[in-house]
């Protein structure tokens, strides 16, 4: 089992029993289709949606576990055109159009489960009425507005490069004055580096990155064996493939790994953090490449750069030499439909191309 999804586990575990019962009995419905993760934001959204209900009013529930389906079931229109305000207006900061039809998503999910699919007693219906029902949750993630948001966001070309050996050497410069930044550069630029060029050179997720064990790992036929987002056979890897240019770079960054980092024999992790004060190295968090990144990012010039877009950067690279299908699989993919993103980044450099041919 991978540590992301060990931790979402228990941290799910921790939640589902301050559910009410029916949200308890969703959540089992949909443990063998769904990652732990997933089901971690449901119960989530969940809180979000209990906690405003009781806030105004529409529950006289003492706590989100005494929630009932009679107050679910006699919802009215405005009380759910009053959360989606709520989640657009809130004073402590609001959230963003995919935020909001996630969260409305959720609620359709549990909705249609108690009015469709679950039965009491009787082998009646959960929820007589189903309020969810009436909302529309249009689409956020349109592969060409995707796409029109990342151009001039990501590495192009040369910039591949540049960036690994801005972290290998350029950022040391760039920060010699500084004592602890600097001495932070000198215990880590090589791993750093080698985690930027293998997501630049695969296109992996932070989240594959950081669950990446040494035993996943074979160099010499630049091979890794990933746990794929949205698997539920967590006795499963899938192989993924990297390119001849972080070869290199992983070898060098092995080389150091148990010396540099003080590694016990028994951490698997392939990628290690040696925290201040600490005695032996652990595996490095995704918080802590994120961060990474940023910092690199911002010195380099490219401060809109993060983790996620180094696997964007990659992704276009990538497609302009395959066809869609490859990259899919490349990416992990559940659908082409996500990978059309990167036709519609690569319609600029394509038409460049075709020009560039033409006056030859």
């Amino acid at each position: 089992m991978s540590v992301q999804k060990n931790d979402d586990r228990k941290k799910l575990d921790q939640k589902l029993p301050l559910m009410p019962w029916f949200v308890q009995q969703f959540i089992d419905y949909k443990r063998p289709d769904l990652s732990p993760s997933t089901l971690l934001e449901y119960i989530r959204d969940y809180e979000s949606f209990f906690g405003w209900l009781r806030a105004e009013g529409l529950s006289q529930a003492g706590s989100n576990t005494e929630i009932t389906l009679l107050e679910l079931e006699t919802l009215h229109m405005d009380s759910i055109v009053g959360y989606r305000l709520h989640l657009t207006t809130r004073a402590e900061g609001t959230n963003t159009r995919v935020t909001v039809s996630r969260k409305l998503s959720a609620l359709r999910s549990l909705f249609h489960y108690l009015s469709q699919i679950a039965e009491d007693e009787n082998f009646y219906p959960l929820l007589k009425r189903n309020i969810m029902a009436k909302v529309e949750v249009k689409r956020t993630h349109k592969p060409k507005d995707t796409a029109a948001k990342l151009k001039g966001k990501i590495l192009e070309d040369e910039e591949l490069l540049e960036f690994v050996g801005y972290i290998y050497e350029g950022y040391g410069r760039d920060v010699e004055g500084n004592k602890q930044a600097y001495y932070s550069f000198q215990l880590n630029h090589e791993r750093d580096a080698c985690i930027a060029s293998l997501i630049l050179n695969s296109g992996l997720r932070v989240s594959e990155v950081v669950n990446l064990n040494v035993d996943d790992l074979d160099v010499n036929n630049k091979l890794l064996y990933v746990t794929r987002k949205g698997n539920n056979d967590e006795t499963f890897k899938t192989p993924v493939y990297f390119r001849e240019q972080a070869k290199d770079d992983l070898a060098l960054y092995l080389s150091l790994r148990q010396s540099r980092y003080k590694t016990p024999k028994r951490e698997k992790a392939l990628f290690i953090s040696l925290p201040n004060g600490r005695q032996e190295g652990k595996r490095m968090t995704k918080r802590a490449i994120q961060e990474m990144i940023i910092k690199y990012a911002k010195r380099f010039g490219k401060p809109y750069l993060t983790v996620h877009k180094l696997r964007h950067s990659f992704a276009t690279d990538y497609y302009l030499q395959n066809d869609i299908y490859k990259t899919k699989e490349q990416l992990g993919h559940a659908s082409t439909e996500t990978t059309e993103i990167y036709a519609h980044l690569t319609d600029k450099t394509m038409s460049e191309a075709i020009e560039r041919r033409t006056d030859n």
